[in-house]
C-alpha cells in the first residue's frame, strides 16, 4: 500500500516510516502537521493515512480533524488514528463511515498488530485498540447484553470476523452468529443487512 505517515514526533515519524517500509508499504509523504497532512492526501492519494490525533498547530485534535476532512473529500480513505490516550469522540465519529482504526501509540510496540491493524483498516475493515473498547464496555448503556454478548461485540468493534471470533472464542461460527443476532436484537437492530448491521452495532456501542 501506499501510505502517508502524519506525526510530529521526527523519532516517532521516522520509527512508523521504517516500520512500514520493511513491511513491504511504500511511504508516499512523511509529514509533521495537519495542514501538510491535507496537502499530501490531496496531492499523493494513498491507499491509507496513519494520523496522530494531537498534532500541530494547535496541538490539541488538529489530527483527527484534518482526517475528518480528508474523509469528507475522499469517502474511501482509509484512516488509521494513533493517539497516547483514549478520546471517545473521534472513534465514534468515524467508526460508522468503514475503513477506519483507533491505536494507542504503544500499540505500535507491538509490531505483529500494528501491522496488522494496517492491513485490516487498509482493506476496508476496522481495527480498534482493545484500550479504547475496554473503557467503552463499561458503559451502563450496554446493560441489556450478557457477559459474553458483550465480549463478542468489543472484539467485533476491534475489527474481528466471525471466523476469527470463533476460533479466539473456542467456539464454532454458527455460536458466534446466533450471539450476534442475540446482539442485533437487544440493540433493536433490524436492517438485513449483516454487514450494516454490525457498523451500527459498533456505533451503538461507542455511543452509549
Amino acid at each position: 500500500m501506499r501510505i502517508v505517515v502524519a506525526e510530529d514526533s521526527v523519532l516517532f515519524r521516522e520509527g512508523l516510516t521504517r516500520l512500514l517500509t520493511e513491511a513491504g508499504h511504500e511511504i508516499a509523504a512523511a509529514v509533521g502537521d495537519a495542514g501538510a497532512l491535507v496537502d499530501a492526501v490531496r496531492a499523493e492519494r494513498p491507499d491509507l493515512i496513519v494520523v496522530d490525533v494531537r498534532m500541530p498547530p494547535q496541538m490539541t485534535d488538529d489530527g483527527a480533524r484534518a482526517a475528518r476532512q480528508l474523509r469528507a473529500e475522499h469517502p474511501a480513505l482509509p484512516i488509521l488514528l494513533l493517539s497516547q490516550h483514549v478520546v471517545r469522540q473521534h472513534a465514534v465519529e468515524l467508526v460508522p463511515t468503514g475503513a477506519f482504526g483507533y491505536l494507542l501509540k504503544d500499540r505500535v510496540l507491538r509490531v505483529d498488530d500494528f501491522l496488522d491493524a494496517v492491513r485490516r483498516v487498509g482493506a476496508g475493515g476496522s481495527a480498534l485498540d482493545p484500550a479504547l473498547v475496554g473503557a467503552l464496555l463499561r458503559d451502563d448503556g450496554l446493560a441489556a447484553l450478557t457477559a459474553r454478548e458483550r465480549e463478542v461485540l468489543g472484539l467485533v468493534a476491534e475489527g474481528w470476523s466471525n471466523a476469527a471470533l470463533a476460533a479466539r472464542l473456542v467456539v464454532t461460527e454458527r455460536t458466534v452468529e446466533t450471539h450476534m443476532r442475540a446482539i442485533f436484537q437487544k440493540l433493536g437492530l433490524v436492517d438485513s443487512d449483516d454487514t450494516h448491521r454490525r457498523v451500527l452495532a459498533v456505533l451503538a456501542y461507542l455511543t452509549r
